[in-house]
């Protein structure tokens, strides 16, 4: 254990990997953004359930999706205090605090009902019930709205007219279904037997139609990805069906494809860290790039067995038969099998004529004692009575 200890230590790269923290889950769908930061925020009031009491930072989070595009999210979990520069993707609501939460679609209702998505400041504090509303509060009071439906916590936001508009999103808010991804494959992985097409495999996506790159090792091996008539295709639309044709002979292995467009990214999208306390969940986006991948897979090939049958398995299968049909007299290997043990044919025999002896001599032992002895002297009979 010391030495794998060492081993570890000194590999290239340990320290490295575990000073780098958890890294964000590789998702085959959709976006990846990395996090600037809190950017339009207002404050509130957390009250614990020990009893204390703490003002938090409530408000909107901006980020940057990779490839092009921005993010404007808001946090999922209270307690989250998600940090700058911290890399997040894409992920559909299992997996996060959202699953199994009966307030995730009323938390969609809200990103729909405010801030950003609704603008006008005016119209939403009337709306409220507020007097007025700057773009800090109304970030301040949907946050806390957020917090309340996603954990159940006591949360109050500090502005006054913010208050109002938490009340008034968490009092009418109505559950609407997950939002689909902003790109995506299904399934994501499909397999079949060479010479065939294998899939399909459906494009989902808000884009108007995203590029299909199959990955150089597919390529090489003559791979190509084509429609349901068996032609190439090097674009797609939402709801457009991919196929693998893979050549017969190909060694067994897998293939990639890579789906590449612009889309935005839809309003309760969730991104995460892999940490479940800082997952964000998206409240507006520009046109953003998003990326999927779709793998296939196909058998091995066929072994061919051994023209001669001279593979252990086939000769211990052929001894199995033959010990299960009806035995062959064999004298001379029965011989070799018994001088293996220490035995022979004759051990059977030996053993019975000993037997026979042993009983025969008992049987002459217990007649000679129950005969008189002819030349022995005549009883004593001067004790017998007259």
């Amino acid at each position: 254990m010391a030495l794998l200890a060492a081993a570890l230590a000194g590999a290239p790269g340990a320290v490295a990997a575990a000073d780098a923290g958890p890294a964000a889950p590789r998702t085959p769908e959709g976006a990846s953004a990395v996090l600037d930061g809190l950017k339009t925020f207002g404050q509130a009031v957390l009250r614990g359930t020990d009893g204390t009491v703490r003002q938090i930072p409530a408000g909107l989070y901006e980020m940057r999706v990779d490839g092009g595009g921005m993010l404007q999210t808001y946090g999922v979990g209270v307690a989250g205090d998600a940090q700058p520069q911290a890399r997040f993707t894409e992920i559909g609501w299992n997996g996060t605090p959202l699953a199994g939460n009966g307030e995730a679609g009323r938390i969609r209702w809200v990103l729909e009902h405010s801030y950003p998505q609704r603008n006008d400041l005016a119209g939403l504090a009337k709306a409220a019930g507020a007097a007025a509303l700057t773009a800090e509060s109304a970030a301040a009071g949907t946050q806390v709205a957020i917090w309340r439906l996603a954990e159940g916590v006591r949360v109050e936001a500090v502005d006054p007219e913010a208050e109002k508009l938490a009340d008034y999103l968490q009092r009418e808010a109505r559950r609407l279904p997950e939002p689909p991804a902003s790109l995506a494959v299904d399934p994501g992985e499909v397999s079949g037997p060479l010479g065939t097409r294998i899939g399909p495999v459906t494009v989902r996506t808000g884009a108007q139609s995203v590029s299909v790159t199959p990955d150089a090792a597919a390529v090489a091996m003559g791979v190509r990805v084509v429609d349901a008539q068996g032609v190439p295709v090097t674009t797609a639309v939402n709801g457009g069906k991919l196929y693998f044709e893979v050549p017969e002979g190909t060694p067994d292995g897998s293939a990639e494809v890579t789906l590449r467009g612009s889309t935005r990214v839809p309003v309760g999208r969730v991104f995460t860290s892999g940490i479940p306390t800082q997952v964000q969940i998206v409240a507006g986006s520009s046109e953003s790039a998003a990326v999927a991948t779709a793998t296939a897979t196909w058998p091995k090939l066929p072994v061919a067995e051994p023209a001669d049958g001279a593979a252990a398995g086939g000769e211990l299968t052929a001894m199995g038969a033959l010990s299960a049909s009806a035995p062959a007299v064999d004298p001379d290997t029965s011989e070799e099998r018994l001088a293996a043990s220490g035995s022979s044919a004759a051990t059977p025999v030996i053993a019975s004529l000993a037997v026979g002896l042993v009983v025969l001599g008992g049987l002459v032992v217990l007649l000679l004692r129950k005969r008189p002895l002819e030349d022995g002297p005549a009883p004593d009979r001067s004790t017998d009575p007259e």
